[in-house]
């Protein structure tokens, strides 16, 4: 799914919802064959519950759970028919190791099955109807967003709060503080934030870089060369967090079962982080450093990292690594230490970490060090994202599936 993502140049929030219907598909299958594994019906927002097909007999559970998961991103994600190949390869995979093809072929039946009415509750959660809202028009308002240097994107999923959240009952139930009232003249507070960004970003240390470049997980960065532009592509940060997770299943042995319920879990967390950031977003608009530092201090300066094309306030990856940290230290422990090389495929050495919250404040600090966010919205943001995690663990703390190993 990384891959495809990467050739489709797929935007944060829709990544993430991309990962959950996808689990979530592999975890149904899972609920429905293993008594320590419970539906997600009554938990996730108008969940269905989805009925075992009496018809299909002799299958693999585990088997069908991954051709789900497989039929979910295949028909969710734009180039999915590339997916095709992997079904063909899982099946060869399965007949080398004596399963017998009548079990493959059953099990591919039941995946698709699910997957087609997880698709179903995917096309019902609003996402389909966002193309018939008016196309988003920045205002050209003083300490407003407007696109930034130096492709000038138009803003990415505007609409994105008109979504049905997974697990949040209400998107406002975490809505932060206002943001630092926008003010150009010196002395004051957000002037002092604005001043902050142009100092840091000057006098970066070779470690404060290292972390801005290790979390940057900006899918499309386009990078000038003379007359020319290059696209220059990276894995979203809720993917960066979901490789985070596949690590820490792998490393503590997980059962297969218990590590897709924790991938579902960590997945549809980092979809309601992001329907409440960018809730926020678009509701309070801010300008971002980039523009306010070269309209008001320099006008020759840049940041370290490429400013992504949407408002400043909240920091969307201090909300969605917060809550990610939440829900992986309510599975793995507060002291769970872990390197984390998710990044090493694009020539970025692995960081350690001695928790999953150092890992999330340094995620949110680096957008700092970067000079795309100011602080209060790194700040705000880790705190609204700890609260989705938390509020989410209260919900599903009750899952018999805590219970398998």
């Amino acid at each position: 799914m990384c891959n495809l993502m990467l050739h489709d140049i797929t935007n944060p929030p829709l990544a993430a919802r991309f990962f959950a219907y996808t689990y979530l598909a592999g975890y149904e299958v899972i609920s429905e064959n293993n008594p320590a594994a419970k539906s997600m019906y009554n938990i996730f927002n108008q969940y269905p519950k989805i009925d075992k097909p009496d018809s299909i007999k002799n299958f693999d559970y585990k088997l069908a759970s991954l051709f789900a998961m497989l039929e979910v991103a295949g028909k969710m994600q734009p180039s999915g028919k590339l997916l095709d190949s992997n079904k063909y390869n899982l099946r060869q995979v399965c007949l080398s190791k004596g399963i017998p093809a009548e079990v493959i072929d059953a099990s591919n039946r039941y995946g698709a099955y699910v997957g087609n009415e997880i698709l179903k509750y995917a096309r019902a959660d609003g996402y389909r109807n966002i193309s018939d809202y008016p196309r988003y028009t920045p205002k050209q308002d003083e300490g407003c967003w407007y696109p930034t240097p130096p492709a000038f994107f138009s803003a990415v999923e505007p609409y994105f709060n008109k979504i049905r959240p997974f697990i949040l009952d209400s998107i406002s139930r975490f809505k932060p503080l206002l943001p630092t009232a926008f003010n150009k003249n010196k002395g004051t507070a957000f002037y002092n934030l604005m001043n902050d960004v142009y100092k840091t970003g000057n006098t970066l240390t070779g470690e404060q870089r290292r972390i801005a470049s290790f979390w940057d997980c900006n899918p499309f960065a386009v990078q000038e060369d003379g007359h020319l532009q290059i696209g220059i592509k990276k894995i979203s940060p809720g993917a960066h967090w979901l490789l985070i997770t596949g690590n820490a299943c792998k490393r503590e042995n997980i059962s297969y079962e218990k590590s897709v319920f924790i991938h579902t879990v960590v997945a549809a967390t980092l979809m309601d982080a992001f329907i409440c950031c960018w809730d926020e977003k678009y509701r309070s608009n801010r300008i971002r450093p980039e523009t306010a530092i070269r309209k008001y201090i320099d006008h020759g300066w840049t940041p370290l990292l490429q400013t992504p094309p949407f408002p400043e306030y909240l920091s969307g990856h201090s909300v969605i690594s917060a809550a990610s940290a939440e829900i992986l230290k309510n599975f793995f422990g507060n002291n769970f230490s872990f390197t984390d090389s998710s990044e090493l495929r694009f020539g970025i050495p692995p960081r350690h970490f001695q928790s999953f919250n150092q890992a999330a404040l340094e995620a949110g600090v680096s957008r700092f060090y970067g000079g795309i966010h100011f602080m209060d919205a790194v700040d705000e943001g880790l705190g609204q994202g700890g609260k989705v995690g938390g509020f989410v663990i209260e919900k599903i703390k009750d899952n018999a599936a805590l219970t398998i190993r």
